[in-house]
């Protein structure tokens, strides 16, 4: 429970982030277009208080929530689109305030979940800490997109480090969704965080290694850069392929993001 608070305590820091950058925008600067084809400064926030409001639901009426997904079953292909523009039509006004307190109650509800109870998702059941987790990743992800959009180059934070070790726990899931066997050999990842700390996962002698920056690895798995944009450096051809295809999202593999040489091609698809 202690590591519960404290991940919520990082939830609660990202979210007030974002926040600070949308909450002095002018309503039509919110109309402006993010690198997610289609979506603009307002979809990145719907679908953030979306996807709030879903784990909340998720943390407090598990049987509504299998129920909400089974509805969604018939338009599984658009889904998160069409919640994602149904919220971005809201007055900027109304859709920040519901953003705020959609994400105030998840932090509530998650600090109220027994230990050792599993929380359905679009993806595998995951723990309370897993979930807040995944909502600091998506937070994150979806900031970076809103951030370009401004063309402000945030600081990183040593956050970073969930996001880093959800992108390291979800390496089996990105080979499950694109129908191929996970390499049985573990990894080992050594990341430098913003502090200059190094973070590591994995056997400190396995042979498929990937060092580089937690920036740069965290922009990779959340798909916001190219992996040719990166210094990022893989030894052994499973840990190489890895990184073409790494994602620490649920749901189908996405598009990921041209390389920066190659702007005049069209924007990834938002996950």
């Amino acid at each position: 429970m202690v590591r519960l608070q404290a991940v919520l305590a990082d939830l609660a820091h990202e979210g007030a982030d974002l926040d600070a950058l949308v909450a002095p925008l002018e309503p039509q600067r919110w109309a402006l277009p993010t690198p997610a084809a289609g979506w603009t400064i307002a979809h990145q926030i719907a679908h953030l208080a979306w996807t709030d409001e879903a784990a909340l639901l998720a943390a407090t009426d598990p049987d509504a929530f299998a129920a909400e997904v089974r509805a969604a079953l018939p338009r599984i292909a658009t889904y998160v689109q069409d919640a994602a523009a149904e919220g971005a039509a809201r007055p900027p006004a109304d859709l920040l305030a519901s953003w705020r307190s959609g994400r105030r109650a998840l932090v509530d509800a998650l600090a109220l979940v027994p230990d050792g109870t599993r929380l359905p998702w679009f993806g595998p059941p995951m723990s309370a800490t897993s979930m807040a987790t995944a909502r600091i990743m998506e937070t994150w992800a979806h900031g970076q997109d809103v951030a370009d959009a401004l063309g402000i180059a945030r600081a990183a934070t040593d956050r970073l480090r969930h996001v880093a070790h959800l992108g390291v726990r979800t390496r089996d899931f990105a080979y499950l969704v694109r129908d191929r066997a996970a390499p049985v050999a573990p990894f080992r990842v050594e990341l430098t965080g913003p502090s200059g700390d190094v973070w590591a996962w994995g056997p400190a002698d396995a042979a498929q290694r990937v060092t580089g920056t937690a920036l740069e690895f965290c922009l990779l798995v959340t798909q916001r850069v190219n992996r040719a944009d990166t210094a990022l450096r893989a030894e052994g051809a499973d840990a190489d392929g890895w990184l073409d295809i790494a994602q620490a999202f649920a749901g189908p593999p996405g598009a990921g993001r041209p390389p920066a040489a190659s702007s005049d091609l069209p924007a990834r698809d938002a996950p």
